[in-house]
């Protein structure tokens, strides 16, 4: 594996929700921190670095309150609503692992480096991305609540590794399940979890 350069990011850190690559997801955000953090990033390349709290309760996490392994994101859009709140839409992008936290008064910032991800066995990374394609109809079913344009982005989807992101966004399990899912780095066995998960 290559020796990846670091680069500085403001984190934001998300409450119950585990972001993937491929992803589209709004965001609502309250917290001072956060607000600034995206005001940094609007002004300067859009690029923020999403990361979940490993206990969503807290209100004002410190950075030991984050998982390592989190996701660059652009931001498409932003919307500032009267309560002050601001409504964001991010779109994933790479998976990446937090290296230093840095101390910044204003908001969250963090050296990160791109993690690579690898195929793992390219035979059964095949024959997972149909079964996982044809499970999702199912449980997409079963669940109800998967919007139709999931469905559709997943079926047009013949990608091992974003077939395995765009499912792994869309499953009802816990933030800790879902982060794993993040973490795994190897598609197939990324691809055989979220099956499993789908069946569990």
């Amino acid at each position: 594996m290559t020796e990846q350069t670091s680069s500085l990011h403001p984190v934001l850190p998300l409450r119950d929700i585990v972001v993937f690559p491929h992803m589209i997801v709004p965001l609502f955000v309250g917290r001072e921190k956060s607000v600034k953090a995206l005001e940094e990033v609007m002004a300067d390349d859009k690029q923020i670095l999403l990361a979940s709290q490993i206990d969503p309760s807290l209100d004002d996490p410190d950075t030991d309150a984050i998982y390592r392994v989190g996701v660059l994101a652009n931001v498409l859009q932003l919307l500032k609503l009267p309560d002050g709140t601001v409504k964001v839409l991010v779109e994933g992008q790479r998976r990446v692992k937090i290296t230093e936290v840095v101390e910044n008064p204003r908001f969250f910032e963090a050296e990160a480096v791109l993690l690579e991800e690898s195929l793992g066995d390219p035979a059964s990374a095949e024959a997972l991305t149909r079964s996982v394609n044809e499970e999702f109809e199912r449980y997409a079913k079963v669940k109800k609540n998967i919007p139709e344009e999931a469905l559709a982005a997943v079926s047009d989807t013949h990608e091992a590794a974003k077939l395995a992101d765009l499912v792994a966004g869309h499953l009802g399990v816990e933030v800790a399940q879902k982060q794993e899912l993040l973490e795994t780095l190897s598609v197939a066995e990324r691809l055989e979890k979220v099956y499993g998960l789908m069946q569990g």
